[in-house]
């Protein structure tokens, strides 16, 4: 027990504990031991939090030149890129993401909160050709307030900053809530806020429970917007919570995203996208693409490659410079994954690779890649969320059916297509309902590109030019350059 770390909440610029003293235990997925334990915040820690948020977006943080704020954006930048490793290392032994991924994505992720400084000048009013000679009427954009950002467990540096750099560039202040599950990297990404010298109480970070923590701060009166990445049945809470306090609400949620081959595709890149699109991250990412369609011509060609390759994926542990697949961070996901696959295969699934939990560690939940032959895609691998390594796949004959077949999904939020013909692959992104198409490859970020999906994958867009104004309200204001008194003050128009 002497080993275990013990880290605190982030609130107003201080390192505290939650009010009641309760903690949360965290587990290392390599091994299912407990390594650290965080605050358990309640409601009163909660008010704190937005309470010192709301303080700081008065008295500081919305009345600073977007300039003065760009620089903080972009001294965040250099401390991912300086501690990188640091953060990619502690957020590898709380989630079980490979290190070499991990690390990587935080030196990127640094893009981000540069990208957002150099529009947080950039967002523009307008002046509005109004039908009344004697006014002039002007709209300017100008800060929401104090902003929930709730973040999941996986790629929590990309999903946090996709919330907090548009949100403080345009002058609002945040509290971030980190997932019960691995809330470590944040506090640690805490450290690197507070050695910017950012005025107190603009960014804070806590840790507890869905109930009564995520509750509590998304009915708060003070918070104006809610920024959610997680699932949808949670989605649904929050929507239903946000009636209390009328925030602005954008959701980005899972996805059982479809990807097409065609008979003409180069097989290679297809094999290599295919695989970091379901197996990368161990599948545990909102984008999988867990749901595969072969052209007939190229099915059992194309399936024998996938297997081969599947099999040769080196599972083992997550800080491994040779590891391609890491654990599972939660035995819940692993049961869920096991229920689905035997009532995949009860209703005549066929599994071709994988299948079973992997016995190389009788601690972490380790499963392998795994692929399963479905007749259709109403059998339950095919078509619920897994966020594991489990790819199901099926036969299309033409392109109107493999469109049909991609579109009838609850989901919206990615999709891939992989052709050499370009006018094909035009027609088929463009009848795809999902927020995102990878077109020849998949599974990649940028800060320019939106982000975000349809249907039960949620609403709203992250990243991108436009997310910034997502995080401002748009003031109307009329001049009256008439010296006359008002005509009438008893009509309006």
């Amino acid at each position: 027990m002497s080993d275990i770390q013990h880290f605190k909440m982030f609130i107003n610029g201080e390192w505290v504990e939650s009010s009641s003293n309760k903690k949360i235990e965290t587990l290392n997925p390599e091994n299912n031991e407990v390594w650290a334990t965080v605050p358990e915040a309640n409601e009163k820690d909660v008010d704190n939090a937005v309470q010192s948020a709301q303080k700081a977006f008065e008295n500081s943080w919305s009345t600073l030149h977007p300039k003065e704020r760009a620089k903080y954006l972009k001294l965040i930048a250099e401390q991912l890129r300086s501690n990188a490793e640091h953060l990619g290392k502690i957020e590898t032994i709380d989630t079980g993401k490979l290190y070499r991924e991990t690390k990587t994505q935080a030196n990127y992720i640094a893009e981000y909160y540069d990208y957002f400084a150099g529009l947080a000048d950039k967002v523009e009013g307008t002046v509005v050709p109004i039908d009344k000679p004697d006014m002039q009427v002007t709209t300017t954009r100008i800060p929401i307030g104090v902003v929930a950002a709730i973040i999941p467990w996986n790629s929590q540096m990309l999903l946090t900053a996709v919330k907090l750099a548009p949100a403080l560039a345009m002058g609002n202040t945040v509290v971030i809530k980190a997932s019960e599950l691995a809330p470590v990297t944040l506090l640690e990404f805490a450290k690197l806020i507070e050695k910017t010298g950012i005025p107190k109480g603009v960014v804070n970070v806590i840790t507890g429970l869905g109930e009564p923590c995520g509750k509590a701060l998304t009915t708060h009166d003070l918070v104006e917007r809610i920024a959610f990445t997680g699932g949808p049945d949670t989605a649904r809470h929050i929507v239903k919570n946000s009636s209390e306090n009328l925030s602005q609400v954008s959701l980005e949620l899972g996805g059982k995203s479809p990807v097409a081959v065609f008979e003409d595709a180069d097989q290679e890149n297809a094999l290599n996208g295919i695989t970091a699109g379901i197996f990368g991250a161990s599948g545990q990412s909102c984008i999988a693409g867990s749901r595969l369609y072969l052209h007939e011509n190229i099915y059992e060609e194309f399936l024998n490659k996938l297997v081969e390759k599947a099999k040769k994926i080196k599972l083992g542990g997550p800080m491994e410079p040779n590891t391609q697949m890491g654990p599972l961070n939660s035995y819940k996901q692993l049961e869920t994954i096991e229920k689905n696959i035997k009532a995949t295969i009860d209703q005549g699934g066929k599994v071709r690779c994988g299948g079973e939990r992997s016995s190389i560690s009788n601690k972490g939940y380790y499963f392998p890649a795994t692929i399963i032959e479905c007749e259709n895609h109403n059998l339950p691998v095919a078509e619920n969320e897994l966020f594991g390594p489990i790819l199901s796949v099926m036969k299309f004959k033409t392109e109107d059916e493999v469109i049909k077949l991609m579109n009838d999904n609850k989901y919206g939020l990615s999709s891939g297509v992989y052709t050499s013909n370009l006018a094909r692959s035009m027609r088929v992104s463009k009848s795809i309902r999902a927020g995102i198409v990878f077109v020849n490859t998949y599974r990649l970020i940028s800060p320019v590109a939106p982000f975000g999906g349809i249907k039960d994958s949620g609403y709203g867009k992250e990243a991108g030019i436009e997310s910034i104004k997502d995080y401002t309200r748009i003031k109307t204001t009329w001049y009256n350059s008439s010296d006359k008194p008002m005509a009438d003050p008893f009509t309006m128009g």
